[in-house]
């Protein structure tokens, strides 16, 4: 049985407070655990609203959650894996430029796009993008033991 000296943490959620984070989870490919991490640690930034978020909140609402889903449906495309993120940094480079894009508290997407891209888009560092990906494969490395 877990035990509050351990850590452990156990608290009753109504139906629908635990289908809210099941989709929110699906949704973000996460984990329960790191949600309500992430929600407690960002309870004192809160508390001291001096801090500037690296990226966008989660979803501050259920009308961001539902404008996330239109978006999705808007872009009729099948990659699956659709993340919303702010643009940290773009440094060109010829006729490439790459974008830093954050989508989560201390984690950064690299994309290499092309400079008229980011021209005809209008990107700028601060602005609100999505990062579409599609991929056949993704391949995990460790070192050997």
């Amino acid at each position: 049985m877990p035990r509050k000296s351990q850590g452990w943490i156990t608290f009753q959620a109504s139906e629908d407070e635990r289908k809210i984070l099941d989709d929110y989870c699906q949704r973000t490919q996460r984990s329960k655990t790191d949600i309500l991490r992430e929600l407690v640690r960002s309870l004192e930034q809160r508390q001291s609203d001096t801090a500037v978020p690296e990226s966008p909140a989660p979803f501050a609402s259920d009308r961001e959650a539902q404008e996330f889903l239109q978006v999705q449906r808007d872009f009729a495309i099948s990659a699956r894996n659709l993340l919303r993120g702010k643009i940290a940094a773009i440094a060109i480079d010829g006729v490439n430029a790459e974008l830093t894009l954050a989508v989560a508290p201390g984690v950064e997407l690299v994309a290499i796009i092309t400079v008229s891209s980011v021209e005809r888009m209008r990107l700028a560092v601060g602005k609100e993008v999505y990062a579409v990906v599609k991929s056949n494969s993704v391949m995990i490395a460790a070192i050997a033991p």
